[in-house]
């Protein structure tokens, strides 16, 4: 089976392929540019059960009346499918059994630049039940399900049926008019955490910002109750994120920790909703970059893995609240080491969880953002 060779590089492809791999089937060869109706009914013929679906009307949790004629979105169709949702040509959001530990959505931004499969940034859920300090870790505690890392994620279109499914049988999610856009949503639900919190997700794709994502966060009625349910970008390092721009100024990872030499996390550095940029609408925004003109290039220690090699164009990785409250802020924690390695950062400290966090309500959403950057050396 050969693909045709005009077939971009989008992020549905990648997993696509990766999903294909897992199975020993045989994928066919990636292009490097064009777009359009040959694109997509390649990706059909090397993944049947997944699709760029084009109709609402449909599929299961619909809303029927609203058409995707206007936007491409990449959803699952049927048993068996990637567990991928978002963009066609922008952002998208994957979950396990997709390459990456589990208790993780999995952030894909092809438009940067990244290979085929590689993700830019992991999201992680940590919720702290109230009057407590210490939070539970989707990625980190063993699941009660099958004693294995990660707290299990798996998807919904509704809340009829909470019982964990297996990766196999993602759900569809839904086609929706939002403020009069078209939105594909889906929802995310989490294993119970050993703290007691039970909660899950909402994700929402806006047609008209095809490069974020919308997460916004639930307890269940039987959850503990909640102070927070932080959900967190686990992997600046990985783009060696170490500007973090604010309403009236921008923070060096290195003015926050100047002497941290440790293998660890440093401390988390807060900042208030003061301290952040307020649109025109009155959202709370803010944005974390690379200090390096091109992060490609850097020269990294022998023996780092080389999934830590950055690859792409710079980026713009941004947090945003539209109805901020007060209690809002955004923290950061940064590393000299990559990851469960000795490899040091090249550069030094940079930022690792990038995060707004505020008091918990039901239904507080988040926007995670990648978008490419043009940077000029200082």
């Amino acid at each position: 089976m050969v693909m045709d060779e005009k077939l971009p590089k989008l992020a549905t492809v990648a997993t696509a392929v990766h999903w294909l791999r897992r199975r020993r089937v045989s994928a066919p060869r990636r292009g490097s540019h064009g777009r359009g109706a040959a694109a997509r009914g390649a990706l059909l013929a090397i993944a049947p059960a997944f699709a760029l679906a084009a109709s609402a009307t449909a599929t299961e949790g619909g809303s029927a009346g609203h058409s995707s004629a206007s936007h491409q979105w990449v959803r699952p169709v049927g048993d068996d499918s990637p567990p991928l949702w978002g963009h066609a040509e922008g952002l998208s959001v994957g979950l396990a059994p997709l390459r990456g530990p589990r208790g993780l959505l999995r952030i894909y931004a092809p438009y940067v630049g990244q290979p085929a499969g590689r993700v830019i940034n992991f999201i992680a859920v940590e919720p702290i039940p109230l009057g407590e300090a210490e939070r539970g870790l989707s990625e980190l505690e063993f699941s009660k399900l099958d004693q294995r890392p990660g707290k299990r994620f798996w998807s919904r279109n509704n809340l009829d049926d909470v019982s964990p499914q297996p990766p196999e049988r993602p759900a569809a999610g839904w086609i929706d008019a939002v403020d009069g856009v078209e939105c594909l949503r889906v929802l995310v639900l989490v294993e119970r955490f050993d703290n007691g919190a039970h909660v899950y997700l909402r994700l929402t794709f806006r047609g008209d910002r095809p490069h974020e994502v919308g997460v916004a966060t639930y307890a269940h009625a039987d959850s503990r109750p909640l102070g927070n349910c932080i959900v967190t970008a686990t992997m600046g390092n990985y783009a060696r994120l170490r500007r973090l721009h604010l309403a009236d100024r921008t923070v060096q990872a290195e003015e926050l920790w100047p002497d941290y030499r440790g293998d660890g996390f440093t401390p988390h550095a807060r900042f208030p909703l003061e301290a952040l940029t307020r649109t025109d609408t009155g959202a709370a925004f803010v944005a974390a970059t690379p200090s390096e003109t091109d992060p490609a290039s850097a020269d990294y220690a022998a023996g780092t893995r080389g999934h830590w090699h950055y690859q792409g164009a710079a980026a713009r990785q941004s947090w945003r609240c539209d109805a901020p409250r007060p209690g809002l802020e955004v923290l950061v924690n940064g590393r000299t080491t990559y990851w469960a390695s000795q490899s040091p950062i090249p550069g030094g400290v940079a930022f690792e969880n990038f995060e707004m966090a505020a008091p918990f309500r039901n239904g507080d959403e988040f926007w995670f953002g990648v978008e490419p950057l043009d940077i000029r050396a200082d």
